[in-house]
């Protein structure tokens, strides 16, 4: 990322660039960053953006080849193509030799790095990868955004909003306006001010399911699993994030088995250490079979669903009630 912010900065560009990963704020800001650089105050007839599973690669390769409208550079975005996954051998052997004058923009979040268009982007032009940010950038960064709008927030207040709306840069973004506008008569914010204007995010919905799942409490578990349905989340959506909440458990379990403390951990999983020692409680309340046999149903689950054996509603139902 620091190459692409020296890009940018001195207008030395690459022709072609691949910003990918899971922080979708990040990627959106420094894509617009970038075509922003790129373009100038161009003729917008001189900037294409091609988006979808569907992108005629030969159509993007005529595109290309097209000699730009008075100016110097004719830039495309490719958004989220599945060009990664399949199909983008053509479009890799293009990028060997590009006209000067045209420029690639690539945003996906999850891109196959064995591809050969992944490998060629790294070869002749820039990759940079947004990953999640961790809990001590977050809070520097709502720290600034506060203080931008002349207000204070202690360290122990902004992690507790963390935990409350989650890790995702533009879902803090959206709850921090609305924190400001609650507080717009007061300097300091409180974790009672964030209590009474941020919204739970769902991993924390899921997060209670599971601990209820774990205390045996199965109304208490569909309750919170009806909640999100009421709240338009879809149920492979739900399921997903209990199958990823269970698998982090067996993990969990497994690592402290060999004697991993909670820092070795988060080492070992790429996790936050505040996030190890949230979950190790829950963790403890499961036998490693059980979480086992629980990673296991999620993923008969999944398939009952995919398959249309069962109803997704239905499917992740017994789901829960299977695993109490």
């Amino acid at each position: 990322m620091l190459r692409l912010k020296e890009d940018i900065k001195t207008g030395n560009f690459k022709q072609v660039y691949l910003l990918y990963g899971e922080e979708d704020y990040l990627r959106k800001q420094y894509l617009d960053k970038l075509k922003k650089a790129l373009m100038g105050d161009g003729d917008p007839m001189n900037y294409h953006y091609f988006e979808g599973r569907e992108i005629n690669v030969g159509a993007l390769i005529d595109t290309a080849e097209t000699m730009p409208f008075f100016a110097d550079r004719r830039v495309m975005v490719i958004e989220e193509s599945g060009l990664f996954k399949a199909e983008g051998e053509k479009l890799a052997e293009y990028l060997k030799e590009l006209p000067g004058h045209a420029f690639f923009i690539f945003c996906e979040s999850n891109p196959d790095k064995r591809s050969r268009l992944f490998k060629q982007i790294s070869q002749v032009g820039y990759a940079a990868e947004f990953k999640k940010q961790d809990e001590r950038t977050l809070k520097s960064w709502i720290a600034k955004i506060l203080k931008d709008e002349k207000k204070k927030i202690t360290e122990d207040t902004a992690a507790y909003f963390i935990e409350k709306v989650g890790d995702d840069m533009k879902n803090i973004s959206t709850e921090l306006e609305k924190l400001i506008c609650y507080c717009m008569d007061k300097e300091v914010v409180e974790k009672a001010d964030v209590d009474a204007i941020c919204v739970n995010n769902v991993a924390n919905h899921i997060f209670d399911m599971v601990a209820a799942i774990a205390d045996k409490k199965p109304k208490v578990a569909l309750t919170l699993y009806y909640d999100l349905l009421a709240l338009k989340e879809q149920p492979i959506g739900i399921l997903a994030l209990i199958s990823k909440n269970m698998n982090t458990l067996l993990k969990l379990k497994q690592l402290r088995s060999k004697g991993y403390d909670n820092k070795g951990i988060a080492e070992k999983l790429g996790m936050h250490p505040y996030a190890v020692g949230k979950n190790m409680p829950q963790a403890a309340k499961f036998t490693e079979q059980q979480l086992i046999n629980a990673v296991r149903k999620c993923v008969e689950a999944d398939e009952a669903i995919k398959t249309g054996k069962l109803k997704d509603t239905i499917s992740v139902e017994m789901l829960i009630l299977s695993v109490l």
